[in-house]
């Protein structure tokens, strides 16, 4: 695996670039020894903050997390980007595409389905077109973190979600 470690608010540091290292090189066994690995240590006050993005055809396999010292988020990161690759390897590896960027080991290796994805409920309603800003005030009306709308602007369906620290994001379709 080749790592690329940036620190933002932070210097990285020798011990916290072998920590990172050690800690992910342990997911090595899952994909070729070419699979880029992008980390980023950030520090925020009394948060320590480390964010893994791992692009692999077709999919990116990315978790951040935080707690009060650096070296706990690595190993916290480690295990939840180890337990998406076992809970969801049927999903992320197409046997057709994504074959290239994982390892033989993982591939061929069955992992117990901790939960499947099950959809218990459905919900149907009307969507009107309105601003992207109209959205985010009937979002924060209906307490929901996410509202699908249909956007007035360019007649297509959009989300805005709500954000860390009281912002609002926007997705939008590519044409």
């Amino acid at each position: 695996m080749k790592f690329v470690i940036v620190g933002r608010n932070i210097e990285v540091t020798p011990g916290l670039k072998s920590a990172v290292e050690e800690k992910i090189g342990k997911l090595e066994k899952y994909f070729n020894p070419d699979t880029e690995v992008n980390v980023t240590l950030s520090v925020e006050k009394e948060r320590q903050k480390i964010e893994v993005t791992i692009p692999v055809k077709g999919n990116i396999i990315r978790s951040e997390q935080v707690s009060n010292d650096m070296y706990v988020s690595i190993d916290l990161v480690e295990e939840i980007i180890e337990r998406q690759l076992k809970k969801y390897k049927n999903k992320i590896v197409d046997r057709q595409q994504g074959n290239a960027s994982f390892s033989k080991m993982y591939v061929e290796n069955d992992y117990m389905d901790e939960e499947d994805v099950k959809i218990v409920r459905t919900k149907k309603f009307d969507i009107k077109p309105m601003y992207p800003e109209d959205a985010c005030i009937q979002m924060e009306l209906l307490g929901h973190n996410f509202f699908v709308f249909i956007n007035a602007e360019t007649d297509q369906v959009n989300v805005v979600y709500k954000r860390k620290g009281d912002t609002y994001g926007l997705i939008e379709p590519e044409n």
